[in-house]
């Protein structure tokens, strides 16, 4: 009876042993995370990038999402720190892009949350996730990831005249956001799996939407165009929307800068593409705000009732402006109109440093658009009173972007 009970309790202490055993080897594999230090002497890339980690421990709570979603805004942020890490291999950015990736796509390839059938232009831009986590894991899964957005834009609705809808929900509607939403995606696929075949195909994407949406006067882009004229808040001549939206111009002018990364120099349309960024920026140079050096939410209504200076259209044009001339597309004098923008971003709209040495980006819309429930007309009223958002990822995300072209 004694060797029983004996024997018992050496058994309960070998359990206990054992238990304690796994415990400790499960928490060796994954260590907890280390919090987050945002130094004052780090680079504003690296403030704003940190800034965001600690805010949103996961990637998929980027913008307050409560679950992982595959969303434009999330890939808009998360590209940014994929360009960072180029500049500063910092191994928690790859970890932080690699996370969200990893929630979102299946071993089958399969994305959970893509709405496919939906032909929303907005869902392509996570793909660009894709290409580096491909390239260094090999893992078909991803492949066929890239392979399903891709053939969104094979199926993609498209206006008479060959132009990419906005939305299915949006018939024969182009938006300049769009051209940012598909188009990097579409020539980093087609250069890397294609032979660059959809090339000539992406360049009618500008060609169509510069052709229609560019007022004469100004030389600055509508907000959309509507190839057929019926929606009400259409020109009855032109089809396109009333106003120039300043974030509708920064996807625009970014989504020219970064196809032209993967537009080989010697094609036909390439210097088409160079045109018409040193158009719009023109133009664009010429709504700066003399004294902060930024641009306002209405770009060419100044300081108009209701008018502000806007972080998101700003951070883009920054970008722009700066990766144009360092890669040799724009004249110089751009990259000390972006540097200007830059101070008025980190001056007057970063009006605050946290006690834990995060940063805030204010004054950004939070979101715009046209036609849907509710109704949006497009007019000057209806962009000045959208809801604004501190820290929204269409800013800090460019914001990144334009710190990094800048080295700053």
């Amino acid at each position: 009876m004694k060797n029983n009970r004996r024997q018992g309790y050496f058994t309960s202490i070998a359990l206990v042993c054992l238990m304690a055993f796994t415990s400790c080897k499960v928490t060796s594999q994954e260590p907890a995370k280390k919090e987050i230090v945002i130094s004052k002497n780090l680079k504003w890339s690296d403030k704003m990038a940190l800034t965001l980690m600690k805010r949103h421990p996961e990637a998929y709570m980027i913008d307050d999402s409560k679950k992982p979603k595959w969303d434009y805004v999330h890939a808009l942020v998360l590209h940014s720190i994929e360009e960072l890490y180029k500049k500063n291999p910092d191994a928690r950015y790859k970890a932080y892009i690699r996370g969200y990736v990893d929630e979102l796509v299946q071993a089958d390839g399969t994305i959970k949350t893509y709405e496919f059938d939906k032909y929303n232009i907005d869902l392509v831009v996570p793909g660009r996730l894709l290409f580096d986590i491909y390239a260094t894991s090999k893992e078909d899964k991803y492949l066929k990831a890239m392979q399903l957005v891709r053939k969104q834009l094979a199926e993609q609705p498209r206006t008479a005249s060959g132009g990419f809808w906005h939305k299915q929900i949006y018939p024969n509607q182009m938006w300049l956001d769009g051209l940012y939403m598909g188009e990097p995606f579409y020539a980093q696929y087609t250069l890397t799996f294609e032979n660059g075949k959809s090339f000539d195909d992406i360049a009618k994407q500008f060609e169509l939407i510069q052709s229609h949406a560019t007022d004469p006067k100004t030389g600055l882009l509508y907000h959309a165009w509507d190839e057929s004229k019926q929606m009400p808040w259409a020109n009855k001549e032109t089809g396109n929307s009333p106003n120039f939206w300043s974030r509708a111009l920064g996807w625009y002018v970014m989504a020219l800068v970064d196809v032209l990364d993967y537009m080989p120099k010697d094609h036909p349309k390439q210097k088409e593409l160079v045109k018409y960024l040193n158009n719009a920026c023109a133009a664009l140079a010429k709504y700066q705000e003399p004294k902060s050096g930024l641009w306002y939410q209405v770009t060419d209504k100044g300081a108009a009732e209701g008018n502000y200076l806007e972080a998101s259209g700003s951070s883009m044009f920054a970008y722009a402006f700066a990766k144009g001339v360092n890669k040799g597309y724009l004249p110089a004098k751009y990259k000390k109109l972006a540097n200007k923008a830059f101070d008025g971003l980190t001056t007057k709209l970063i009006t605050k440093i946290d006690a834990d040495g995060g940063i805030t980006l204010t004054q950004a819309c939070q979101v715009a658009g046209l036609g849907g429930t509710p109704y949006r007309d497009g007019s000057y009223s209806y962009y000045v009173n959208e809801r604004k958002k501190d820290n929204d990822p269409k800013a800090t995300g460019p914001f990144i972007l334009a710190a990094i072209e800048l080295n700053r």
